[in-house]
C-alpha cells in the first residue's frame, strides 16, 4: 500500500463553480497509484467541493441560482464580519461539501462521463482556495 498527498491551490475570480478536474486527473496520473482512494478535502469554510455535470454551463448557472436563492445576501445575519456575502457563504458551504471520496481504477479517478470536480466559490470577491488531495492504494 503506498500514499500521496499533495495540496492544490485554486485561483477563484468569484462566485461560482470553478472546474479543476484536469488538475486532479494530471496529479493522479503522475501519482503512479493506479488502483486506490482519492480524498480531497477543501480547508475553507465559505466555499465547497462538488461533483458536477460538467457539459452543459446551464447546470453549473441554475445550481448558482438556487443556492443564491435558499441561502440569500440579506442584513438580517448577524455575522457579516467580512460583509454581506459572508454568512450566506458559510450557509451554502454547510448546504454542500468540503470533502469528496473517489475511487481510483487504471490510474484515473472513476467518474462518470459528465462529471466534474468543481471549487464552488461562494464569495463574491476572487479567492485563493487550497484543496488536500491525498491517495491511497497499489
Amino acid at each position: 500500500m503506498r500514499q500521496r498527498s499533495t495540496e492544490l491551490t485554486i485561483a477563484t475570480p468569484g462566485q461560482g463553480l470553478h472546474e479543476f478536474t484536469r488538475e486532479v486527473v494530471a496529479w493522479v496520473a503522475a501519482s503512479g497509484i493506479t488502483e486506490g482512494l482519492l480524498t480531497l478535502f477543501l480547508r475553507h469554510t465559505s466555499a465547497s467541493l462538488l461533483i458536477q455535470e460538467n457539459a452543459a454551463p446551464a447546470a453549473r448557472r441554475d445550481m448558482e441560482r438556487y443556492f443564491a436563492a435558499i441561502a440569500p445576501e440579506s442584513r438580517t445575519y448577524e455575522h457579516d464580519d467580512e460583509g454581506p456575502d459572508d454568512m450566506p457563504a458559510h450557509l451554502r458551504a454547510a448546504l454542500t461539501a468540503t470533502s469528496l471520496s473517489i475511487p481510483v481504477a487504471q490510474g484515473r479517478p472513476v467518474l462518470g462521463t459528465w462529471q466534474g470536480i468543481y471549487l464552488f466559490e461562494h464569495r463574491r470577491a476572487p479567492h485563493r482556495r487550497q484543496v488536500a488531495l491525498h491517495l491511497i492504494g497499489e
